[in-house]
C-alpha cells in the first residue's frame, strides 16, 4: 500500500508545506482542531510533536510548547487516543516527531503497530541513529509501512547525506544550520549549502526546515528543495490567540499568499 508521503510528492514536486505543531498544545483537546484547520488552510503536511521533558533539538519557543502540553496531560497514550479516528477528517500526510526515549518505553514495535493503526504516515526521531535503525528498527517501521525521516545538517557529508538517502524513505529533511529550531538565520547564508543538496539529485524529495517563518524564507527554500517546514513561528501564531482557526488561517496566508 503506497504511504501518503509518497502519494503528495509523486502530485506535488515543489512548494510543499509542511507545518510542525506540538500535539496538546496550546490546550489538551486542541489537537484535531488545529490539524482539521491547518488542511482546510492550505497545509500540504502535518508534523505533530510528541512532548518530551529534554528536547534537545528544539529551541525555547517548541520547548515550551512541549512543557505547555505535558502539564496539560499529553502523553503518548493520550495522543493516540486523540488520534484514534482523525483520518476521518484529516487526509494529509501526517508525522510524528519526538524522542527516542519515550517511544522505547512505549515499545518500538507496540509504537509502530499504533501509528499504522490510527493513520500516521511517518516519523522522526531526531536522536535515533541511522546505524541502529538500519541494525535494528527498520523491518518494523517497514512492516507497517512508516517512513523514518532522517536529517541532514550543513556539516553532514556528502558520502553520508549519500547513505541517508540510501536508506531513507519519505523525504530527507534538510536543517538549515547545526543550531536548535526556531534560530534566526539569513537564508543567504545557507544558500551554498541548499544549492549543494540540490546538486547531489538525491531520489528522496528534500524539505528544509529550522528558521523558516514567512513568504521570504519559505520560497527561498522551496527554491533549492521541495518545500519548506515551519514550527517555530507556527507555535508562536497560536500560542497566546482566543481564535485558532482564524490564527491559523492568517498565518498560512502569510507564508503562502503574500
Amino acid at each position: 500500500m503506497s504511504n501518503r508521503i509518497d502519494q503528495l510528492f509523486a502530485g506535488k514536486k515543489t512548494g510543499v508545506l509542511n507545518i510542525y505543531c506540538t500535539a496538546g498544545f496550546p490546550e489538551l483537546n486542541d489537537t484535531l482542531p488545529v490539524m482539521q484547520s491547518l488542511q482546510q488552510h492550505g497545509a500540504d503536511m502535518i508534523e505533530l510533536g510528541m512532548p518530551f521533558s529534554d528536547p534537545l533539538a528544539d529551541g525555547p519557543v517548541i520547548q515550551d510548547s512541549s512543557t505547555r502540553a505535558i502539564k496539560n496531560g499529553m502523553s503518548l497514550k493520550v495522543l493516540f487516543e486523540q488520534l484514534k479516528d482523525f483520518r476521518l477528517k484529516v487526509h494529509v500526510p501526517v508525522l510524528l516527531m519526538g524522542y527516542l526515549n519515550p517511544v522505547l518505553l512505549y515499545g518500538i514495535e507496540n509504537f509502530c503497530q499504533k501509528c499504522a493503526e490510527v493513520g500516521v504516515d511517518g516519523v522522526i526521531l531526531p536522536d535515533l541513529p541511522m546505524d541502529e535503525y538500519e541494525s535494528e528498527y527498520r523491518p518494523v517501521f517497514e512492516k507497517y509501512n512508516l517512513h523514518l525521516i532522517f536529517l541532514v545538517t550543513p556539516e553532514t557529508s556528502e558520502e553520508r547525506i549519500r547513505k541517508i538517502d540510501s536508506v531513507s524513505r519519505g523525504f530527507v529533511y534538510a536543517v538549515s544550520s547545526s543550531s536548535t529550531t526556531g534560530t534566526d538565520k539569513n537564508m543567504g547564508h545557507q544558500q551554498t549549502y541548499f544549492e549543494r543538496l540540490k546538486a547531489l539529485q538525491l531520489k528522496n524529495p528534500v524539505l528544509i526546515g529550522f528558521g523558516i517563518k514567512d513568504k521570504a524564507t519559505f520560497d527561498a527554500a522551496a527554491a533549492c528543495s521541495n518545500g519548506g517546514i515551519i514550527g517555530t513561528a507556527f507555535i508562536r501564531a497560536i500560542e497566546n490567540t482566543t481564535n485558532l482557526d482564524t490564527a491559523i488561517e492568517t498565518f498560512i496566508a502569510g507564508v503562502k499568499h503574500n
